[in-house]
């Protein structure tokens, strides 16, 4: 019997080229995506992407893997019914801040309450930056560089974490751009971990948001292990200042759907498509 073949990083990324601006953060995230198979050996014909709409979700064209490139806010809906279906695939949800935390802000809690065992990368830049720069859930309130909002948005922002730990996530972490080698290492974490895992990704978007380069001298690594109570997690999340990178809170629970139900869908749905062969 041969040896199998470890791949390196660069055998992960498809020959579609990343048509994103100079400087944005997602390079970081898509070259940290592909460390962490990497480190993980993971099946390219056993992994599936899966986005919504925006800058972000361009992003499975560029794994050699499969990949769903879905509508507006619906990545999540998308990840969950495959990975239910298909409960042997390693399924990876992604998105915007717009796309994951407006437009399918329900599906995130809603994902977050069931844990179906997936991964959720969501790159926040605070702005919709595929339609030129409006404001998203997470944009300060003060955030005058839009048009549309030339006093600032006035709303208070969302905590992406504190809302995650609301609705029931068992796995919060969050990541920098500028830094792809701990991204790397939190993204391997997030899909070994045995539920659903939420990564929250400061991704900076310096067409519209030059202000952003600022973040390299803000971020800071969160020293202590993760949080095991959801109750100092609350505390964490409501009152720091959302700058910390790392695993901010793991607490294991059960998986949804649980095995045996998971294991009689899978048969449903053979016997479903063996009934249309002819």
């Amino acid at each position: 019997m041969s040896e199998m073949i470890k791949l390196k990083a660069k055998d992960y990324k498809s020959t579609v080229k990343p048509i994103w601006c100079p400087g944005c953060g997602h390079f970081s995230v898509f070259n940290a995506i592909t460390k962490a198979m990497a480190a993980l050996a993971i099946s390219k014909d056993d992994t599936v992407m899966i986005s919504g709409i925006g800058c972000s979700s361009r992003l499975p064209a560029y794994v050699d893997s499969y990949g769903f490139h879905g509508v507006h806010g619906r990545g999540l809906a998308i990840a969950q019914g495959l990975k239910v279906a298909r409960p042997d695939l390693t399924v990876l949800a992604m998105g915007g801040d717009g796309d994951g935390f407006s437009i399918g802000g329900n599906h995130f809690i809603h994902a977050c309450r069931r844990n179906v065992n997936l991964t959720y990368i969501a790159m926040d830049n605070e702005v919709y930056g595929m339609t030129k720069g409006q404001a998203s859930p997470t944009t300060p309130m003060d955030w005058d560089h839009s048009k549309l909002t030339p006093h600032g948005p006035g709303v208070r922002p969302f905590k992406p974490a504190a809302l995650a730990l609301a609705s029931g996530a068992p796995w919060i972490a969050r990541a920098y751009s500028g830094n792809p080698n701990q991204m790397a290492k939190l993204i391997a974490e997030a899909i070994a971990f045995p539920g659903f895992s939420f990564l929250h990704v400061m991704s900076q978007c310096i067409t519209f948001c030059p202000e952003q380069t600022d973040w390299k001298s803000i971020v800071h690594e969160r020293e202590e292990p993760a949080l095991r109570s959801a109750d100092e997690a609350a505390k964490l999340f409501l009152h720091e200042d959302g700058f910390q990178t790392g695993v901010l809170y793991a607490e294991q629970r059960a998986i949804w759907p649980p095995e045996p139900e998971a294991a009689a869908g899978v048969a449903a749905l053979d016997q479903l498509a063996a009934s249309f062969r002819v």
